[in-house]
């Protein structure tokens, strides 16, 4: 087997490295937020991975009660919100709040989205919208302090430009962007507000020239991504055009058809982040979604290939966002409703029972890398890299192992890494792959239980649990050589004082 060699030396000038993706971390739709349950595996999931922001949808759905109408008078209640944002702020997060969906009082229509039938209409009365937008801004600045808020991240809507989540055209998400952030600047000029959080990179620089043409508050952009969008994304994003053509090859028999609709190519996401940060000018850019799939169900979400996608991808993204929002923290996840089974390809770092996922561990190693790193060494094959200090002292070394699924190959690689005037006294390595924190392999070799028991529940808390192994190094007069082999769909890591 060929042996892939990568090189570094710890005299080279290191870079600051911002941990752009601990900005924010999504959840499912604002009431879930106020469940026991989900409170202890998003404080895991900030105290374990450094989490800052918290992002969900629905935080002016019926359910919270935000909104009442009694008597044909509007009512305000944040009292939910109050719930749920005092608990961000005491475990040290934040909310990065995504203003919507709309209130039964306030809409237009009937139309809803979801197990939770969120609202996706306009305001009937922009009027009496403003004054809500404003009047929730002034009730944040009074109960947090106005030098808290302006912390905070205020996004107009999701998706706008997908009909299901947006029953409106792109006219009115500019209407309604329009009137919700002079809104909020109306209770204070220095509260941070920005959109237009489309799904596939959308109408980035459609919202710029809108809000400059009409001198509308912009103060970042954002967006969303998941990889299984590249064709759509290389279609023109005409969406109902693109799944009529696929609906038309399938009922001429092409059995693939559907599959073929969600293929994809190695490095799709820089790629299109990419474009996105040309696109998006001199404004702040943050990802507010991505995933290794836009599929809940798709089971890739639990297995080791999600960890090598998410490693690879945050390592190749550096420098391009401020923030990238992974979707989700945790599998308690309503939207179609909540799916049956421990392991059911939720999108959560988490099973519903706090069952730590590979992609859980991924997100833990990147947290383990200190704030300096060293150049890159290019990639090779399907293997990359990547040497920084350590967060807690010494080194960190990251190796990943990374190929689309529908590209047929074995992949284990052999890898020898040499550091140049290093001396260390020890080296630990950390895996992620088929055999090891993979919770999956262990349910299914339990038989798959759908309610697992609590001693069920304890062995795959063990199964998911990274342990350290010793690792052979070479200590030669020019630094360290430290060789391994890396399978398939696996990431490494390699811990060096």
């Amino acid at each position: 087997m060929e042996t892939l060699t990568f090189q570094y030396d710890v005299k080279a000038k290191t870079e600051h490295f911002d941990h752009y993706w601990e900005t924010c971390v999504g959840s499912c739709h604002g009431y879930t937020a106020l469940r026991e349950d989900y409170r202890e595996q998003l404080k895991e999931a900030h105290d374990q991975l450094g989490f800052k922001y918290l992002r969900f949808h629905g935080i002016l759905d019926d359910d919270m009660c935000v909104v009442q109408e009694e008597n044909g008078k509007i009512l305000y209640n944040f009292v939910n919100i109050d719930n749920i944002f005092d608990f961000l702020l005491d475990i040290g997060m934040k909310p990065f709040m995504e203003i919507g969906f709309m209130p039964r009082a306030f809409a237009s229509g009937t139309t809803t989205l979801f197990h939770y039938n969120a609202n996706n209409t306009m305001p009937k009365d922009f009027d009496e919208w403003d004054r809500f937008i404003t009047a929730m801004m002034n009730h944040f600045i009074d109960r947090y302090g106005i030098d808290e808020v302006r912390t905070w991240f205020f996004e107009v809507w999701n998706e706008p430009n997908l009909k299901f989540f947006f029953n409106g055209t792109q006219k009115d998400y500019f209407k309604l962007y329009e009137h919700t952030a002079r809104a909020i600047k109306k209770a204070d000029d220095m509260l941070r507000v920005g959109g237009p959080a489309t799904a596939l990179n959308a109408w980035i620089p459609d919202l710029i020239q809108f809000c400059q043409k009409n001198n509308v508050p912009l103060d970042f952009v954002s967006t969303h991504h998941y990889p299984t969008d590249d064709p759509l994304w290389k279609s023109g994003m005409n969406l109902e055009e693109f799944f009529a053509k696929v609906e038309e090859k399938s009922k001429e028999g092409d059995k693939d058809a559907y599959k073929n609709a969600q293929t994809y190519h190695r490095g799709i996401l820089t790629e299109m982040i990419q474009k996105a940060r040309e696109e998006a000018q001199d404004y702040p850019l943050y990802y507010t979604e991505w995933n290794t799939s836009a599929i809940n169900g798709d089971s890739v979400h639990d297995v080791p290939y999600s960890a090598a996608f998410v490693a690879k991808t945050i390592l190749d993204n550096i420098g391009y966002v401020r923030g990238y929002s992974f979707w989700t923290f945790t599998d308690i996840f309503e939207e179609a409703p909540q799916k049956i089974g421990e392991f059911h390809g939720g999108f959560g770092l988490q099973t519903i029972h706090g069952v730590k996922k590979p992609t859980f561990h991924a997100f833990e190693m990147l947290h383990n890398l200190g704030n300096d790193m060293y150049p890159r060494a290019k990639e090779q094959d399907t293997v990359g890299t990547f040497l920084a200090k350590g967060r807690d002292g010494g080194y960190c070394l990251i190796a990943y192992n990374q190929q689309v699924p529908d590209v047929p190959t074995d992949m284990e690689k052999q890898v020898c890494v040499k550091i140049n005037n290093l001396k260390i006294h020890e080296a630990n390595l950390y895996r992620i792959d088929e055999s090891h924190a993979n919770p999956r392999k262990a349910w299914e070799e339990m038989g798959a239980p759908v309610y697992p028991d609590r001693y069920s529940l304890k062995l795959l808390k063990e199964a998911s649990t990274m342990n350290p192994e010793s690792v052979h190094f070479e200590v030669k007069d020019e630094g360290v050589e430290i060789c391994f082999t890396l399978p398939k769909d696996s990431v490494f890591m390699v811990r060096m004082a």
